[in-house]
């Protein structure tokens, strides 16, 4: 039997129906939308503007730093503003354009991670080779193809959702659209679709949260042979990472590894890779890390002497007798 697509648009359930609790929200992810961008926007002008740009541990920040930006502003402003509205409403093709955005940069995200991690090994098991390994043109490819896998990602979950037929209901049990909740409402057979969400999805992070597993394994041992002092250093550069890799990927895991199924938690789960760890970052980046604390002070100190030389420049005021 074929079935038409009769939905123009969907209704966001949101996280609560309780008014009390979505004026907290709102309120909450105001203030969180406001951090992510203070954060991130400093950090991208802070590097740009200052010699670590040319490091690639900067270079690949700078850019994470703009895909958590870019990510959690496919995801964040419709949420606040479904805070206080009656009808959480959004169209079908916003869903779909939602949809594909979200799961582009998050995939932008899950790439550049990986390039990190990469640059991290490099680093500190390769570091007679390091300057050559890790060449500007080697860190532009890495960015480039992270773009390109981040599409493919994309367009993938973009393919099995836009050509699936919705009858209604049109109610999506989310603050977003993403591809489990549009199975839910799809009014055909999605076993197929739901193995191959986890394949492109479920399994891509899998295979790339082990892979980061193990060069952080290879990073250990090869430690391991250093002076106290040395290890100490090696090993800082790589906490920060680390922890931003277990705090996006694992309750990313958690929704995306399962079979094709929707549950209360997701959206709990979900504010972690949308917004919590997105806002976070750049204070894992810069508490621990005084070459970013540097920049950010010098750029903070340029801010304020071009201010303060703006006023110089006014000419003062005299009064004459008329």
């Amino acid at each position: 039997m074929e079935y038409r697509n009769n939905v123009t648009e969907f209704i966001l359930l949101g996280l609560s129906q309780k008014k009390e609790l979505e004026i907290l929200c709102f309120l909450l992810f105001l203030l969180c939308y406001i951090a992510i961008l203070t954060g991130n926007l400093l950090i991208m002008i802070s590097i740009t503007w200052s010699p670590l740009i040319n490091q690639p541990m900067y270079f690949f920040l700078s850019y994470l730093s703009l895909s958590d930006l870019c990510y959690t502003s496919t995801v964040t402003p419709k949420l606040i503003v479904d805070s206080l509205s009656t009808k959480k409403s959004i169209s079908y093709t916003g869903c779909m354009t939602q949809l594909f955005t979200m799961h582009f940069f998050g995939g932008i995200e899950v790439f550049i991670l990986t390039g990190m991690a990469y640059d991290r090994y490099v680093a500190i098991c390769k570091p007679l080779h390091y300057t050559v390994i890790m060449s500007r043109q080697k860190c532009d490819i890495i960015i480039v193809a992270s773009c390109a896998g981040g599409f493919l990602h994309s367009f993938g979950q973009f393919l099995l959702a836009v050509f699936l037929p919705y009858c209604g209901p049109n109610e999506i049990d989310h603050y977003f659209c993403d591809v489990y909740p549009l199975l839910k409402l799809a009014c055909t057979d999605t076993s197929k679709i739901g193995f191959l969400v986890i394949a492109n999805s479920g399994l891509m992070g899998t295979v790339i949260f082990v892979v980061l597993l193990i060069s952080y394994a290879v990073i250990l041992c090869t430690v391991r042979s250093y002076s106290a002092e040395n290890r100490r250093k090696a090993l800082s550069t790589c906490s920060s990472h680390i922890t931003v890799v277990i705090l996006f990927f694992a309750p990313l895991l958690f929704i995306y590894i399962r079979p094709a199924t929707t549950l209360p938690e997701d959206k709990v789960f979900a504010l972690f890779y949308t917004i919590i760890a997105p806002m976070l970052n750049p204070l894992i980046y810069t508490l621990r890390n005084t070459e970013m604390k540097n920049a950010i002070k010098k750029l903070w100190g340029h801010i304020k002497g071009s201010k303060e030389n703006r006023l110089k420049g006014f000419p003062a005021f005299h009064h004459t007798a008329s």
